[in-house]
């Protein structure tokens, strides 16, 4: 399976001209090319030929554009390359030939935004303690841990913070670790992030509201700033550090929560929640996007792939906060400020989310046998019908 290894670089000041140029060379032969495909699209052509040529090879021997050749030809290859795929990708979407979600068309780059270039094999070399760049030398380079095999291409990202990494993509072998007798049904939530059939009840970190008062404050002093001024480089540059800072906190939550629940369990069972279409309330989006539920169903489908365990995801449909999950009576639509009720057939107090994620653990069929599913890796879309006239529709997670 193909893997992602990241790793913080810190670039001498030589180096951060260079990597500037880099950056600036690619990012305008991605916009040049993406001209000719949108001139040629609204002219009613098809894709031109030979844009590589005409915006790399020729654009060269141009007084307008000379200051191309003094960067490694493999990061403008690579970024024509990158607009290629991204063209077909979003062609190929509206005409449903690529799976998954709408595919929205390639847009100009700008200065100002996240910044990346890749180089393949023959561009670069990995070290101890750095990584050699071609026309850019040697950069100081963190290594938290081996790589387990020798990188296919590394991608140089500036983020908006100012920060500097190197991710290299490799090959990575799964090793299934230790099987274990347990199985467990998560439900997600608000006031606590996940709910355990367990009963242990997770504390939602809220990562984003923490730091709101002062991402506030920051963006009322950015919008007083005069544009192109100093003070408003470091008011816009304090702000991005804040944004990072909740995204971090908020992935090394989640990494942190899933590496535990697949070390800790055989099989697990989540819900397929429409998170894109729950988003679209005024009243919770900004807590549900400040959750990361899509993040967390990504990491843990993935790292159960990575480990040998099985995943089971509940059809969205399955009336799990509505049945009791003792006798299996049906008990109606509940509101959500009911956060206990009472079993009307057998007399059980239910806690609401805890009743939840108990029969998302008897819908994926784990109930009765907690290691089931044996230690084969396997990921599951489990469909239950509620009415004859429901559509059921699967979703199948793959791996990054």
């Amino acid at each position: 399976m193909k893997a992602r290894y990241r790793y913080r670089i810190y670039p001498k000041p030589q180096q951060i001209q260079e990597l500037a140029k880099a950056f600036g060379c690619a990012r305008v032969v991605w916009n040049d090319a993406l001209a000719l495909y949108d001139a040629a699209f609204k002219a009613g052509e098809t894709r031109p030929k030979d844009v590589d040529k005409i915006v790399i090879t020729q654009a060269k021997k141009t007084p307008e554009r000379a200051w191309l050749s003094e960067v490694s030809n493999i990061v403008l290859q690579q970024s024509y390359r990158d607009l290629s795929q991204a063209w077909s990708n979003y062609f190929n979407s509206c005409k449903g030939k690529r799976k998954g979600a709408k595919v929205r068309k390639p847009r100009f780059k700008k200065k100002q935004a996240r910044q990346a270039i890749r180089f393949r094999t023959g561009g670069f070399s990995v070290h101890s303690c750095s990584v050699k760049l071609a026309k850019i030398g040697h950069i100081p380079m963190v290594v938290s841990r081996p790589l387990p095999s020798e990188p296919s291409s590394v991608t140089m990202i500036k983020d908006a913070a100012g920060r500097y990494f190197a991710s290299f993509v490799v090959e990575a072998v799964p090793q299934p670790v230790a099987k274990v007798e347990a199985a467990v049904g998560i439900d997600l939530g608000l006031n606590h992030f996940a709910i355990l059939s367990t009963g242990e009840k997770i504390e939602n970190p809220r990562c984003h509201k923490k730091l709101l008062k002062r991402i506030k404050l920051a963006n009322r002093k950015l919008s007083r700033c005069q544009k192109d001024s100093n003070r408003r480089k470091v008011a816009k540059l304090k702000l991005a550090k804040l944004y990072c800072f909740s995204k971090d906190s908020r992935t090394d939550f989640l990494h942190k929560l899933t590496t535990r629940l697949v070390r800790e369990n055989q099989a697990l069972a989540i819900e397929d929640l429409n998170v894109s279409g729950m988003v679209k309330n005024r009243k919770l989006s900004r807590a549900i996007s400040d959750a990361g539920w899509y993040s967390f169903r990504s990491l843990l489908t993935a790292k159960c792939d990575r480990d040998g365990r099985h995943v089971a995801i509940i059809n969205r449909w399955e009336a799990t906060s509505q049945k009791c999950s003792v006798c299996g009576f049906h008990g109606g639509k509940k509101e959500l400020h009911v956060r206990s009720w009472e079993c009307l057939s057998c007399g059980t107090i239910h806690d609401r989310d805890t009743n939840a994620a108990n029969n998302i653990k008897v819908a994926a069929g784990l109930a009765e046998t907690q290691n089931g599913c044996g230690s084969e890796c396997k990921t599951t879309s489990v469909a239950v019908r509620v009415e004859p006239s429901t559509t059921l529709k699967s979703v199948q997670l793959s791996l990054f």
